[in-house]
């Protein structure tokens, strides 16, 4: 028999209390983010962490709007990281520097998403949660800008998507009702301070086998 879907979100949830507890009493120690994670991601010169909820824009694309927060606690902030559109990506495997892949919002089920529709306070690009069940379009797709090898979970990143080239981004205005005090996200044309990024909280999948040079075990 099918489950309600509160019932589901609820069980969810629960899942991620029980595994956050786990990750901070054991220490979990693998440095990189891999496909299959689901976490927050903390804009660095905000504080503030990427966001959405079943609101829509009222301009624009009309889409599910997308807003960055200043708790860390809210549930509605998880992203779960998954291969570009088309393409899977296997679970645990690293995120490289420079791969493309999709942030899809873990409440909604809908994929972080630019285009060229004007955001509705700064005027630089919307950035929304589009598709329905994961699934949307090219729009959908990032690539992870970083230094390394890999994408460190300790490391600054920058997020640019590959149909606009403009860069996740978040200017400072904040929004009214009915999200008084969020944050707005959009996508901006060059690098800033303002688009640096870095994987908070979350649940991070362990690959079986590790990259030669990272010196850990295997085990979970």
């Amino acid at each position: 028999m099918a489950w309600p879907v509160t019932e589901v979100l609820s069980k969810m949830l629960s899942f991620f209390i029980v595994a956050l507890l786990v990750d901070r009493i054991t220490g979990f120690d693998y440095d990189y983010v891999t496909c299959g994670s689901s976490l927050k991601l903390l804009n660095n010169h905000h504080n503030v962490r990427l966001h959405s909820h079943d609101v829509k824009y009222g301009s624009g694309s009309g889409q599910q709007s997308v807003t960055a927060v200043d708790s860390s606690e809210d549930h509605n902030s998880y992203w779960q990281v998954r291969g570009k559109t088309g393409i899977g990506c296997t679970r645990g495997e690293p995120v490289k520097c420079g791969q493309t892949l999709r942030l899809m919002h873990l409440n909604t089920r809908r994929n972080l998403h630019s285009h060229h529709f004007q955001s509705p306070l700064s005027h630089n690009l919307e950035v929304s949660a589009f598709g329905e069940n994961g699934e949307g379009d090219e729009g959908d797709n990032w690539v992870i800008v970083c230094a390394g090898k890999y994408w460190s979970r300790k490391e600054k990143v920058k997020i640019k998507n590959v149909v606009t080239e403009y860069y996740l981004h978040v200017s400072g205005d904040t929004y009214g009702r009915p999200i008084h005090g969020q944050r707005e996200i959009s996508a901006y044309p060059s690098p800033s301070e303002l688009n640096y990024w870095q994987a908070k909280e979350g649940i991070f999948i362990k690959p079986t086998s590790e990259p030669s040079s990272s010196g850990y075990h295997d085990e979970l």
